[in-house]
């Protein structure tokens, strides 16, 4: 499935069937911060999630709002390779029309055994926030026949990725 029309449904399916993402900021000090998030996506361009806003990753897109987001599904066999990975812009949503657009998505439809949210539970003085990361660039690995051997494509023998429009 090297094609860019299947990789970008590969990629769409992944982000579908998985409820977690893995939430990468950056500290004041430079260091990195990483975080798992409970998440539903918009039209896999808007990624929308609730979190404390004295959260470390909250007070980190606060500062510096430059995101990248990893959604894979752990339980793969080594050298699956089955990610999506994204990067973008990420803020907390503080306007009514905005949260009422993330509700329509988040927490998720019925199926996924979650209670649903109100613009009340995500405003002062509730614990938590709705927080949108917009993405600019989507990736996902290079698929190849044999990990052992150079990409058939690329050329490249260790993995890499390829970019994906979702």
């Amino acid at each position: 499935m090297n094609d860019h029309a299947g990789l970008a449904a590969a990629a769409r399916g992944i982000i579908d069937a998985t409820v977690y993402l893995t939430l990468a900021t950056t500290c004041s000090d430079g260091h990195p911060w990483v975080s798992p998030v409970y998440y539903a996506a918009r039209r896999y361009r808007e990624f929308y999630w609730a979190s404390g806003p004295d959260a470390v990753h909250s007070g980190n897109i606060a500062r510096r709002p430059q995101v990248s987001l990893v959604i894979f599904d752990s339980r793969q066999s080594p050298h699956a390779g089955h990610a999506v990975y994204l990067i973008g812009v990420a803020e907390e949503v503080t306007d009514q029309p905005g949260i009422d657009r993330g509700l329509a998505v988040y927490p998720r439809p019925a199926e996924r055994e979650q209670p649903p949210m109100t613009a009340a539970d995500l405003l002062p003085p509730a614990a938590y926030r709705l927080y949108r990361a917009t993405i600019s660039q989507a990736w996902v690995p290079c698929p190849r026949d044999d990990p052992d051997r150079p990409c058939a494509v690329h050329g490249r023998a260790v993995d890499h990725r390829v970019s994906v429009t979702l």
